[in-house]
């Protein structure tokens, strides 16, 4: 084979008359070639009105996240020779409105990262002349792992909870959210407590573990969803005990 089918989607949900559907584009079927690949080239060389969203091609940036045949994937590092014979589908990631062909709509998305306070909260900041709030290797290691989320979306597509429910806070925020709870330098847990606990934050998840499965950095945040479940329980039940400590 030298060649391999891309079936993509095609959309303008500005043009009324316009309906959804998937276009085959035949491009070249190389041994490095990424998915990314493939869609640049019908880009260049096919259809210049195709539209999507890249930029590094190097699975940091996260901008390049798509249903491929799917399942939501980084098409950079999703290579064409790992679906041959194809034809490979195409399609905007699940569970977000789409502006046009493979371009979703993120608006949603960072309106509930910037709710859960992703950000190192002090309850009184140290003068610059002292330095830097430094960490050992160890304190690192508590939270390094949900530092490496890359805000590419793929577990909020891959999450059955925010498809039925689109006031579920989502994998990626919490997961986010707990990365700073976990942080030495940071004292902004309980502020982020009171919003991970409410009815649309950790209770919502049901625990499916697709959003880990899909994530291509390894976060986990199906890990940081329970162990955030966990410190909401443990704090109502000190506040059912301790009831002046909340005060």
């Amino acid at each position: 084979m030298d060649q391999i089918t891309l079936r993509v989607a095609r959309y303008r949900p500005d043009d009324e008359e316009t309906e959804p559907v998937l276009v085959d584009y035949d491009v070249p079927l190389r041994p490095d070639w990424a998915v990314l690949d493939g869609l640049n080239y019908i880009k260049d060389e096919l259809d210049g009105t195709l539209s999507y969203r890249w930029s590094c091609r190097m699975g940091i940036c996260g901008s390049c996240g798509m249903m491929v045949d799917g399942e939501p994937k980084l098409t950079c590092a999703t290579f064409l020779v790992d679906l041959a014979p194809g034809p490979v589908r195409i399609e905007p990631l699940a569970n977000f409105p789409v502006i046009r062909d493979l371009i979703v709509d993120l608006t949603d998305f960072m309106h509930k990262l910037s709710s859960v306070k992703p950000w190192l909260i002090r309850q009184d900041e140290q003068p610059v002349e002292d330095g830097e709030y430094l960490q050992t290797p160890a304190q690192l290691d508590e939270f390094k792992q949900f530092s490496m989320c890359i805000n590419c979306m793929l577990c909020y597509a891959a999450c059955p909870v925010y498809g039925l429910d689109g006031s579920f806070v989502g994998p990626a925020a919490i997961a986010l959210a707990h990365r700073y709870d976990l942080d030495s330098r940071d004292e902004g847990d309980r502020q982020r407590l009171t919003i991970l606990a409410q009815p649309d934050g950790v209770w919502d998840c049901t625990f499916v573990g697709e959003c880990s499965t899909a994530c291509p950095k390894g976060v986990d945040p199906a890990g940081a969803i329970q162990q955030a479940k966990l410190a909401a329980a443990q704090e109502a039940m000190k506040s059912l005990l301790l009831p002046w400590r909340s005060r």
